[in-house]
């Protein structure tokens, strides 16, 4: 099967899938693979590994399956694992208490959700949000105890935050591909600046939706709010002394720090034996097992070395479910790239073409809706809008920076069971399947929206 009939066989794929989580109560691992190999076959990828004339080897379904899994595993497994390594930690020596209270002197105590949104927006720029939101998930449900706040509307707030400034600000590999491949490479910093001046709607409207999504939507960690001041009050008490601010700081701004100068050294293209030593430093993998070391730090200090076996041991049973459903995810990514579909949306791209701003926002939403990965979405879609940005009427860097901006845009409209980064917020929200289509799914669709419109109106102005 391939062109228009296979993208309706994704929709209605999709749609069963849902229904099997949802509905059917299905586990989502289940659920997914199952979708993948049926959706696999009706795509037409071979069986087995086909081996062409031209000795060009076309990977069958086992081996796209297989591809699928590994690489989830390889991009950000061991980054699971470490990041709620050092959560598990930050909140057995009550270092997560102690920053919760950090966050809540410097922005209060009234607006929680929104001190949620803006700290991931700014961890986001130089961080991965899948990553960003494992490392201040910690925080995240510490203040959830100590302001009483919804817990559903923090894991938004938190997830559009890294979300927006992982599809419009550089560092990020996304945003600096796409500004390369459309020709204003050379011009990041003004990528950088719209990047930020095209969040202040989405930043709004993801707050919004975070905070009426709270009322509607609980995740399984929300508890009576009595026996939250309770138990936040008794957690002080047990913990007697917290740990100073810049001890229970430590694990989580030294990964973020190194992973910030990495992303400088690659951008200001810094060469050299100390320029390589910055970038091994500053990989998510690396990173985090340098802000391990700091949350091995808390222990030793604390005086809880001792619990250090059960604590890895607790984290990676945790874990464990949210990798592989999140590798799920990413055989569903795979065999969906492995597919004609992405030929077939690219090749039909010229219908489109003359919705001009909105063109490369809806192409970029249809690729991430396909495929599940913003980054894929933002480097894709640049490659096809490039050789159009003359017919677009696009042609001094502004506009062409804007036609980036609506990529971003497009690219994180919407993420869904395909996506890494839903099963992460979804999972570490302590959230079921279903809640997490109402909450993250619904929530970027509003991102989306939200974001394009901005972009819309400054095209106006801005040429």
């Amino acid at each position: 099967m391939t062109g228009f009939p296979l993208i309706i066989a994704f929709i209605i794929a999709i749609v069963v899938m849902i229904l099997l989580i949802s509905k059917f109560k299905l586990h989502p691992f289940i659920a997914i693979m199952l979708v993948s190999l049926a959706l696999g076959i009706l795509a037409g990828i071979p069986l087995v590994d086909v081996k062409g004339a031209d000795g060009k080897t076309t990977a069958g379904l086992a081996t796209v399956i297989g591809q699928g899994f590994a690489g989830t595993f390889t991009s950000i497994g061991i980054v699971i694992i470490l990041g709620a390594l050092i959560g598990t930690i930050l909140e057995k020596t009550g270092a997560a208490l102690k920053l919760a209270d950090m966050v809540i002197k410097l922005v209060g105590k009234n607006h929680p959700v929104l001190a949620m949104e803006l700290m991931g927006w700014v961890v986001s720029i130089p961080v991965f949000c899948d990553s960003g939101f494992v490392i201040l998930n910690p925080i995240r449900k510490a203040l959830v105890q100590r302001t009483m706040a919804s817990s559903v509307s923090m894991s938004f707030g938190l997830s559009a935050g890294l979300y927006i400034a992982h599809v419009f600000i550089p560092p990020t590999p996304g945003p600096i591909a796409a500004a390369n491949t459309l020709g204003v490479g050379d011009n990041l910093l003004l990528v950088m600046g719209m990047g930020a001046v095209c969040s202040i709607l989405p930043l709004i409207a993801g707050y919004i939706y975070a905070v009426m999504i709270g009322r509607k939507v609980k995740a399984d960690d929300e508890a009576d709010r009595n026996l939250m001041t309770k138990t936040y009050e008794e957690l002080v008490a047990e913990y007697g002394k917290l740990p100073g601010g810049l001890n229970a700081l430590a694990p989580i701004i030294v990964p973020i720090v190194l992973m910030a100068l990495s992303s400088i050294a690659a951008m200001a293209k810094w060469s050299g034996s100390g320029a390589n030593l910055v970038k091994f430093l500053g990989t998510p993998i690396i990173a985090l097992a340098v802000g391990t070391l700091f949350a091995f730090f808390q222990l030793i200090t604390t005086k809880k070395v001792e619990h250090f076996y059960d604590l890895v041991n607790e984290t990676l049973k945790t874990v464990g479910p949210i990798l592989f459903v999140t590798a799920a995810g990413g055989v569903l990514g795979k065999v969906i790239a492995s597919s004609d579909m992405v030929k077939y949306i690219s090749a039909h791209a010229g219908v489109f073409s003359a919705m001009g701003i909105l063109f490369p926002f809806l192409l970029a939403a249809i690729f991430k809706t396909a495929q599940g990965s913003s980054t894929v979405a933002l480097t894709t879609t640049a490659g096809i809008v490039q050789p159009l940005l003359g017919v677009l009427g696009f042609t001094s860097p502004m506009q062409i920076t804007l036609v980036v901006m609506a990529i971003g845009a497009g690219a994180m409209t919407v993420s869904h069971a395909n996506d890494s980064y839903f099963w992460v917020v979804t999972n570490f929200g302590e959230m079921s399947p279903d809640r997490g289509y109402k909450t993250q799914t619904a929530g970027t669709l509003v991102l989306g929206i939200a974001s394009i419109i901005e972009i819309f109106i400054l095209s106006l102005f801005l040429r």
